[in-house]
């Protein structure tokens, strides 16, 4: 569904056909509007992502946006900040992008400002920069729900391995700080190990080998990602003989963050307790809505929104911070999860 030219018909069709947020908060008269947007992928070395570029070929394809050829800068700020140049030199309208080095993309965020091209970051704060809106869930919530979870479900006590994502970016210093305040306020008496893995499967790995072989008796990780760390994680807990069922003794308590397909099965099949689900399909959803209307001309408010999130105020900017639910074994098979649906489609 593409957003119309005017902003009465932009919320008359999207109020009534799927209550997205902002209309009732739009203070601009949208233009003329049209264009094209540029739409940098950010890596492709994870099932996550590679979920999200799912969602958003779909979106292409059906007409939400008119795209340029689609990018990906495969994790290196260096290739985006070329991706960017190379759709402002095609004639980009708008541009969505999720840099992973949310430090290193102040100047071309200022010079697509300069250009008058309105960006959309989607999963990541930019540091520095104006930002037309930031697509994203509220990563500190990650940290502190998953602090939460794995300091009820010890009890309070033992040693807990953090995979940290890349401090570089916001995401995993987001994560890292909540999860570690919420540890030295509301559990003490638990250990946590920070393990610096710059989003890399095989760095948490060989980390996690390291620490397992001087504390044995780590029994619980948390996984910033489990589209990185999942598959390398199991694969070493099996290894070592220390992959038990959740109940049985010796269990390691695992929580992850993303919701991707393969943790629903890993804990279907009771080897990881929870994840926090990511919103895949939304982000995808709501980037190239932003890109439409930034298009078109509209700004919006803080506030809530009538997609179940919350417009918030950022240096530079806003964003919509979308929800991103806990998922046990008790929820794992609900319908309305987008790993879930993206089973149902393949």
């Amino acid at each position: 569904m593409r957003v119309r030219t005017t902003s009465a018909a932009a919320c008359a069709v999207l109020l009534a056909v799927t209550a997205l947020a902002g209309c009732n908060r739009e203070s601009t008269d949208s233009g003329d509007g049209g264009g094209k947007v540029g739409i940098d992928l950010p890596r492709s070395d994870s099932d996550f992502w590679n979920s999200y570029q799912q969602y958003v070929e779909k979106g292409v394809k059906d007409g939400e946006v008119e795209a340029l050829p689609l990018t990906n800068s495969q994790n290196d700020i260096g290739k985006l900040v070329a991706n960017v140049q190379t759709f402002t030199d095609q004639g980009a309208k708008a541009v969505v992008m999720a840099p992973q080095d949310t430090g290193a993309i102040a100047e071309s965020l200022n010079t697509l400002n300069e250009k008058k091209i309105p960006a959309i970051s989607v999963d990541t704060r930019p540091d520095k920069g104006d930002i037309y809106m930031v697509v994203r869930a509220d990563n500190k919530a990650y940290g502190a729900n998953a602090c939460t979870y794995l300091g009820e479900q010890l009890k309070g006590r033992g040693k807990v391995v953090e995979f940290q994502g890349d401090l570089s970016s916001i995401n995993g210093r987001d994560r890292s700080e909540a999860f570690k305040s919420c540890m030295d306020k509301d559990f003490p008496d638990i250990e946590v190990f920070e393990l610096a893995t710059d989003w890399k499967g095989d760095v948490a790995s060989a980390k996690l080998q390291s620490t397992l072989a001087a504390h044995p008796d780590i029994n619980g990780i948390y996984m910033q990602a489990g589209g990185v760390f999942l598959q390398p994680t199991l694969a070493l807990l099996e290894q070592k003989k220390l992959l038990k069922p959740v109940g049985a003794p010796g269990h390691i308590t695992i929580i992850s963050n993303d919701g991707i397909p393969e943790e629903f099965d890993a804990i279907r099949a009771g080897k990881i307790d929870a994840t926090i689900s990511q919103p895949a399909d939304l982000y995808a959803k709501y980037a190239l809505f932003y890109a439409e209307a930034a298009l078109a001309g509209k700004t919006f408010k803080e506030g809530p929104t009538d997609h179940g999130s919350t417009i918030i105020k950022i240096p530079g900017g806003l964003e919509d911070q979308l929800p991103a639910p806990l998922v046990t074994k008790e929820n794992v098979d609900d319908p309305t999860l987008w790993a879930n649906q993206l089973e149902k489609k393949s």
